[in-house]
């Protein structure tokens, strides 16, 4: 169920609603009807109002559907009061169940996590998400335990579960900055390497594990369903003259992306904030403008925004000439590309390369004999230009990443070293 609000294109909201239907049948649902609403707002108490909300309901109760999922994040209000309506009774398990948009993707998240770390920021993000719409089912949970009070002995069972939720939250974001350390360290070791990272971003179901697979072979898992990567691989990547650079996949986005998981993931995204250059995987023929505008919105909540950028137009297998003319008028500096068919994978390459290059600078090296190690590693981290024997030690001229520059700044030529060299 989606509802238009304002002056928003029905294609939008048509589109929206399609994607909660793939996001749905990644869950392992159904769809037996979709339905959009109108409205100039959304309604305080029952997100579509009393009348249309009782009609939906009836509807889904006609068609003996388990689940009616709602394309936005319900308030705890809206919640609440939608489930009445339905006759939902969490102790009897018994009702039509209401479901929001951000709760079917923490189920997605929840069911596709697959390492420690994955686990424990999707758990943090549906508690995060669950403690304000903890509420009691009739006088069940608002029952006082023992004695008189609040707090102790006489708490609730609703304040109990609460301050449970709490503790469970506190340990989470504990065990998460103990991750966090390790990929720290992780991350220093990839730096002090000089190898200049690209991170693969995109819209779920775009293709960037297909593009990851076929760039480095790496073993991950392709499907077409979204989210079905959540855990970030990072691949070495051979460009077309010899230099290295590591490739980073990371979560997909999606419009409406949950702030919870945005939040629980910050350390993982923090990968694509810390990378050299973004890879923008976008599936060109799924509105491309919004998954755009989506990816891009994201990044400016992680502190992304303007990054150097290449933009890759993927699954162009699938789209009509006209169509494929017309985003290369709009996108006239995308690669298009197909990762499935492998086409355009080498331009992919050729930009990621031209991007890095300039990125990178120039300079004059004079390097000791004894530093024999520094040498070896212009040769992985950089592209060297030249490269000659001096009685005083090696004397190459390079192209190197500036922040890889700083363990060679004290061997950099200055300005007349380098006419007297000539």
């Amino acid at each position: 169920m989606s509802a238009l609000f304002g002056a928003r294109p029905m294609e939008e909201a048509e589109w929206s609603l399609d994607e909660l239907e793939a996001l749905a049948d990644t869950a392992g649902a159904d769809t037996v009807e979709k339905m959009v609403q109108r409205r100039a707002s959304a309604d305080a108490a029952t997100y579509l109002g009393k009348g249309k909300a009782r009609e939906v309901v009836d509807l889904a109760t006609a068609l003996d559907a388990d689940v009616l999922i709602f394309d936005d994040e319900l308030t705890p209000a809206q919640g609440r009061n939608l489930e009445e309506m339905a006759g939902v009774n969490p102790l009897a398990e018994r009702g039509l169940k209401i479901v929001d948009r951000t709760g079917l993707i923490l189920d997605i998240f929840a069911q596709h996590a697959r390492s420690a770390e994955g686990k424990l920021q999707v758990e943090l993000a549906q508690l995060t998400y669950r403690l304000p719409r903890l509420r009691g089912w009739g006088d069940v949970l608002s029952r006082l335990g023992a004695g008189i009070g609040t707090r102790g002995p006489g708490e609730t069972a609703l304040e109990a579960e609460r301050r449970a939720i709490l503790r469970r939250i506190r340990r989470v974001k504990k065990d998460l900055e103990d991750l966090e350390r390790t990929r720290r360290i992780k991350r220093a070791q990839r730096n002090k390497s000089g190898a200049p990272v690209v991170a693969l971003v995109g819209y779920t179901n775009a293709g960037k594990s297909t593009l990851l697979k076929r760039f480095t072979d790496a073993g991950v898992l392709v499907e077409d369903r979204l989210f079905s990567t959540l855990d970030p691989t990072t691949r070495r990547l051979e460009l077309p003259h010899g230099r290295g650079a590591l490739l980073s996949d990371t979560v997909g986005f999606v419009k409406k992306l949950p702030h919870q998981l945005v939040e629980a993931f910050m350390s993982t995204l923090e990968e694509v904030r810390e990378a050299s250059l973004l890879l923008h995987v976008v599936d060109a023929g799924r509105l491309p403008e919004q998954q755009i505008d989506a990816v891009d919105s994201v990044l400016g909540t992680i502190g992304a925004a303007g990054k150097p950028t290449v933009v890759a137009m993927n699954k162009v297998d699938l789209l009509s000439d006209q169509d494929r003319t017309r985003l290369s008028g709009r996108y006239p500096n995308a690669v298009f590309c197909s990762a499935l068919r492998s086409d355009g994978l080498d331009q992919i390459l050729v930009r990621i390369e031209e991007e890095l290059t300039q990125l990178s600078v120039e300079v004059l090296l004079a390097i000791p004999f004894d530093r024999g190690d520094l040498v070896a590693r212009l040769h992985d981290e950089g592209h060297v230009l030249t490269e000659e024997y001096t009685p005083g030690g090696t004397r190459a001229r390079v192209r190197i990443d500036q922040g890889a520059l700083g363990d060679f700044q004290a061997f950099v030529l200055a300005e007349e070293d380098r006419g007297a060299a000539r």
